[in-house]
């Protein structure tokens, strides 16, 4: 038992600790917020569409008597919440309130007491894994992983925009593994006499650079063409699915 409550304490603590909080501030015997924190707490809703509300602790002065400011920080806190709901923000089904009337330590200066303190959780940014970091990371020692949509301008080196996006993937997995090593193997197809612009050989080349130029170690790295010897369909293609796919840079595991 002892150890349950203990594992359930640690847990609200992390709760906690992620929390956040802004400060709703109202004028003398008001219950609405003052329009100073109506145009802060506009311009905050506008930023944390997606925030959850866990708590909302209300206050007053130290002006009249007790009973009456709680009654006064519950009116203030209840403002707070419909306000917030107006807005479409997320509530915590555990949502706390609490009204003090007094009995709390209060600031010397007045206006700082006459408050509602809204605690939030923002969500938690799921990382979104792309399919080549996860062939990656299930892939062993000595396999080869085709780069998907890896183009280059007709007879030349030089990639197409679209595929800055492979290329960026490949840098996160490298710089996400730091053990990760590689070959970066480069294929062309169509020519029945061999890579006679050693064009493979220049094309696997360009994702090396590119990775370099990224601050990937080349210790981590090297490169090589294979011209046509390695073709994935017959030699001439039948169509131009087969011609893409004999044209194609891929990268060896070589240790993790």
């Amino acid at each position: 038992m002892k150890l349950q409550i203990s594992i359930l304490l640690i847990l609200m603590s992390f709760k906690s600790l992620g929390q956040k909080q802004l400060d709703v501030f109202f004028d003398f015997n008001k219950d609405f917020p003052n329009q100073a924190s109506i145009l802060e707490i506009n311009e905050w809703i506008a930023n944390n569409k997606n925030a959850e509300i866990t708590k909302l602790l209300g206050y007053c002065d130290s002006i009249d008597t007790k009973n009456y400011n709680k009654k006064l920080a519950e009116r203030r806190i209840d403002n707070v919440q419909v306000l917030l709901q107006t807005s479409g923000l997320k509530f915590s089904e555990s949502l706390e309130k609490v009204a003090y009337g007094k009995d709390f330590k209060q600031s010397k200066i007045q206006a700082e007491n006459r408050k509602v303190t809204i605690f939030y959780l923002e969500p938690q940014a799921i990382p979104i894994v792309s399919t080549l970091t996860q062939k990656i990371k299930e892939s062993k020692v000595g396999e080869t992983i085709a780069l998907p949509n890896i183009y280059f301008i007709n007879n030349s080196a030089r990639t197409v925009p679209k595929s800055e996006a492979t290329l960026y993937d490949l840098r996160c997995a490298m710089e996400e593994n730091p053990k990760l090593k590689i070959q970066i193997q480069g294929h062309i197809c169509c020519q029945t006499k061999g890579d006679l612009l050693n064009l493979s050989t220049s094309r696997a080349r360009t994702v090396y650079n590119y990775l370099l130029r990224n601050k990937i170690d080349r210790k981590r790295m090297s490169f090589k063409g294979f011209g046509t010897t390695r073709p994935l369909h017959p030699i001439p293609e039948k169509d131009e699915q087969e011609e893409n796919e004999n044209r194609r840079v891929e990268i060896l595991i070589v240790e993790k």
